[in-house]
């Protein structure tokens, strides 16, 4: 068995699709096939971040809690969602597949590894951005995915303003984390 898997790190089918990186024409087209494929089966754009709107409010749900009356699941396609379960939710499995390919991508491509924490500070960081990350998508209405792709290849301009701010945030981003933790 550990002969096959080592023929198979050697295969150079392998290491093109599997080990090395795709170029950013040949993610671009995929991401665009994803696109048209998810739009003209769905009827709707692809988006990210309303469910994890909807994985909050189950939890808090089956913790005891009530959203039927937050402002947010009052309309009556976020009331579908939340009498929907986690399986049966088109968003959910996109997502759950999203986490599983991306461990997927990295085992195959040997680069999964567990790093060290450099400081406190650095966990902190790292969790305050992710919540405020969090937080900004939900409300610019989504997140790169639902407010940048699905916008721009359905010709809004808030896609195109969206992702003029990306820019702007990902460039102070940068320089804060340059200057603060590198």
């Amino acid at each position: 068995m550990k002969q096959f898997f080592i023929r198979l790190g050697e295969n150079p089918i392998y290491k093109k699709l599997l080990k090395e990186p795709l170029t950013y024409i040949a993610g671009a087209v995929l991401l665009a096939v994803f696109q048209i494929a998810h739009f003209s089966s769905l009827g709707s754009g692809w988006g990210v971040t309303s469910t994890f709107a909807n994985w909050g409010a189950w939890i808090f749900e089956a913790l005891g809690g009530d959203v039927s009356n937050w402002v947010y699941f009052s309309g009556e396609k976020a009331q579908k969602a939340l009498e929907s379960s986690f399986l049966a939710d088109g968003g959910s499995i996109r997502n759950l597949g999203i986490i599983v390919g991306a461990l997927a991508a990295t085992l195959f491509a040997s680069q999964f590894k567990f790093k060290k924490l450099k400081s406190l500070r650095q966990a902190v960081a790292a969790i305050l951005g992710g919540l405020l990350m969090g937080y900004g998508a939900r409300m610019a209405g989504g997140c790169n995915i639902g407010a940048l792709f699905t916008g721009i290849s359905s010709f809004s301009l808030s896609g195109w303003i969206f992702g003029a701010f990306l820019l702007a945030g990902a460039f102070i981003g940068s320089k804060l984390l340059a200057k603060y933790f590198m």
